[in-house]
């Protein structure tokens, strides 16, 4: 069993989880599922990134400490995770002391392991609060930052521990050459490659005046004490995790699940500091795209957000995974529309696997009794195996993590099982005993297609495969059942139930959209 170690990037603790929060950890949590029922050992982190000047200025404006006001809203992402089903195996926070002391073992394990990584240096910049990161001339767009155009930049100068990043760029481009796997997808990678083509420059690693994040180890000439500046902080989260109690997340990563806007980060600014450190690094980083309404980017300081409640009170919570996953692609950008949602539920989940789940099972009780036949493969079996082995393909890693292929796949399986009970009428094999052969075959292969289907979908939709999986007689469950053993299942003698359909109509919206 190979150890399986997959991560989101954690979530700034200044406001509501959003759409664009709920893509990556329901994608991320796909990906775990997945590796679980490929028979991997897997520790799934999750967490909240509470520490820096935002934090601090909206704790204040909100008139709360902010340990109390971090808290609140590490409550509030930890329910709507569990609401949508997230299966996360650790939820770490920046403000747990098990994270402070790794951070300053971290920091400190630099200073020995390579003494001149950190040195002092005076510095005047313009400093964007939102990115939590200084922006030069070329990151601006009509004098503003380009991810938060809302917010004024600040020009900051200050005497910081600097980190002297230009030293690793020539390492950097060695493991992306050693390692073409790395940073996926492609286009990614190459666009990092071409930031290390024009050199690094080095970075700041404390600040001066912020009282909320972990003390920099380390004062500064004068005697002054700084903090850890956030990416110092917020990075290494996915190497302190293993140190907070109970814990039993390994190190190195298998991968780390980001957002293209913090791609960077991820593949220069952590692994230089792991290289620093003398610690290896993560194997891959898979940097997913933005999902925008009306055009734009989900982001709560301009405004541009969806209420995550009313998409899981509308079509729930396995429907809203999967709508996502199926319609935003998760190797680039997408839209999110109402219609679309809606349009996908009807067809494909309503219409497609709920009418074939209900048809299937009616026909099973009505001239099985209820219990499954002996039935032989059949040319929809045959069919099945090459999309599921596209599933898989898509799923483990193989060829990155294009989520919405395997969906694609399974999908058609879907249509075939539909399209065969239409070829087959089994209700005209029926009426004539001499067709019994032929009836049981049939029926036979489409509770098998089905219990197919809920294994594959497990990943995407946890409830609702089991829901399914719970129907059809299975014996342990969807999620249980590895994809080998989905492949060659046989079915006879499970006891179908025909229940509620797995998929109602969807409640009406609460405001119009």
């Amino acid at each position: 069993m190979s150890k399986f170690f997959i991560t989101c990037a954690i979530d700034y603790a200044n406001g509501d989880p959003h759409l664009g929060h709920a893509l990556e950890k329901i994608g991320a949590d796909a990906i775990a599922r997945a590796h679980r029922q490929l028979g991997d050992d897997v520790w799934f982190l999750i967490g909240m990134d509470e520490h820096g000047q935002k934090v601090a200025q909206t704790a204040e404006a909100a008139g709360v400490a902010p340990q109390q006001f971090v808290d609140g809203v590490a409550e509030r992402f930890t329910t709507m995770w569990s609401a949508l089903g997230i299966s996360h195996d650790q939820f770490m926070r920046t403000s747990h002391i098990a994270h402070h002391t790794a951070v300053t073992e971290l920091l400190e394990t630099i200073f020995t392991n390579t003494p001149d990584a950190f040195y002092e240096r005076s510095y005047t910049g313009q400093y964007c609060v939102g990115c939590e990161s200084f922006k030069q001339a070329a990151d601006l767009h009509d004098g503003r930052c380009a991810l938060h155009p809302t917010r004024t930049l600040e020009e900051v100068t200050e005497r910081n521990w600097f980190f002297r990043l230009s030293a690793y760029t020539e390492r950097l481009k060695a493991h992306f050459t050693a390692h073409p796997d790395f940073l996926q997808p492609e286009h990614r990678r190459n666009e990092i490659l071409s930031l290390l083509d024009q050199g690094l420059d080095d970075i700041s690693a404390s600040r001066a005046r912020i009282a909320w994040g972990v003390p920099f180890p380390r004062p500064i000439s004068t005697g002054e004490t700084q903090t850890t500046y956030v990416w110092f902080d917020a990075l290494p989260n996915y190497w302190t995790a293993q140190f907070f109690p109970g814990s039993r997340a390994p190190w190195p990563a298998s991968v780390h699940v980001v957002g293209k806007d913090i791609t960077r980060f991820h593949t220069v600014i952590w692994p230089a500091m792991l290289l620093a450190a003398g610690l290896p690094l993560p194997a891959q980083v898979w940097a997913h795209g933005f999902i925008t309404l009306g055009g734009e980017r989900f982001s709560k300081s301009a405004g541009v957000k969806l209420e995550l409640s009313e998409a899981i009170a509308r079509f729930g919570p396995d429907a809203f995974r999967y709508y996502l996953l199926r319609d935003i692609p998760f190797d680039g950008d997408g839209a999110f529309s109402w219609e679309r949602f809606e349009a996908v539920y009807t067809a494909e989940l309503a219409n497609g696997l709920g009418n074939l789940a209900s048809r299937t099972t009616a026909m099973v009780e009505k001239y099985c009794d209820g219990v499954v036949p002996a039935g032989s493969r059949t040319a929809e079996d045959t069919a099945d195996l090459a999309d599921y082995a596209e599933a898989r393909a898509a799923l483990d890693g193989s060829r990155g993590y294009p989520l919405h292929e395997a969906l694609a796949a399974i999908v058609r399986t879907i249509g075939r099982a539909n399209q065969a009970i239409q070829d087959a009428k089994p209700w005209v094999l029926a009426k004539d005993p001499a067709n019994r052969p032929e009836l049981e075959s049939v029926l036979a292969s489409l509770v098998r297609q089905l219990a197919r289907q809920a294994v594959y979908l497990a990943p995407f939709m946890p409830g609702k495969a089991e829901a399914l999986w719970t129907a059809l007689g299975g014996l342990g469950t969807a999620a249980g059942t590895s994809f080998a053993a989905a492949d060659a299942l046989d079915c006879t003698g499970w006891r179908v139930t025909k229940g509620e359909g797995l998929f109602p109509r969807p409640e009406p919206p609460a405001t119009d959209h």
